[in-house]
């Protein structure tokens, strides 16, 4: 018999405003995933988490995410295998960051870049992106990862699998690293402002 979770988000360091979001959405507990990787992201630490379909990862990353970029100003950066994974990442990032002003925009291949450029002008806070767009899009110039101070590579394995059995995906991860200004430091607990 798995022991349930009885820990609450508010033993994890998210800021008063994040915890009543959460509460408002229904979220009390958070899933083993989540209380494994929050504490550890919001210290802005290097994370990996593992765990099956349905658990909750994307909140994992998702809400520290959302707290560090609020409280340190910079931007958040989520690269996903697919399309359709983007923009379940986008939906559930606004579901919790909506309500804090949370811009978002998602860059896909296999549509139109022009609205995808259009949204990068303004400025969102997390972008959420397949590999080959997001590479298209650096080298074209209309992406800044400068300012990225979070990055996520959500599904990683699926990545190493497309990279090594010589896939379509042109991803080098240590260009998107490399050129995020990704930063670290102390956490503690705030009011968030995204606006």
């Amino acid at each position: 018999m798995q022991k349930q979770n009885r820990d609450t988000f508010r033993e994890l360091g998210l800021a008063k405003n994040l915890l009543e979001i959460l509460e408002s959405k229904g979220f009390e507990h958070p899933t083993p995933i989540q209380h494994q990787i929050i504490p550890g992201a919001l210290e802005g630490k290097d994370v990996v988490g593992i765990a099956q379909t349905g658990t909750g990862k994307t909140l994992a990353f998702g809400i520290p995410m959302i707290q560090r970029i609020a409280v340190h100003k910079g931007h958040g950066l989520v690269i996903t295998p697919t399309r359709e994974l983007a923009l379940q990442v986008e939906e559930s990032l606004n579901t919790v960051g909506g309500p804090l002003g949370l811009r978002t925009t998602v860059v896909i291949g296999g549509v139109n870049q022009n609205p995808q450029v259009k949204a990068l002008r303004k400025k969102p806070h997390v972008v959420i992106a397949t590999p080959g767009r997001l590479v298209d899009l650096v080298e074209q110039g209309h992406y800044d990862l400068s300012k990225v101070t979070v990055v996520t590579l959500d599904e990683a394995d699926t990545f190493d699998w497309q990279i090594s059995a010589g896939g379509t995906c042109d991803f080098d991860a240590d260009l998107i690293i490399s050129g995020a200004g990704v930063e670290f430091g102390d956490s503690t607990t705030y009011d968030l402002d995204l606006e």
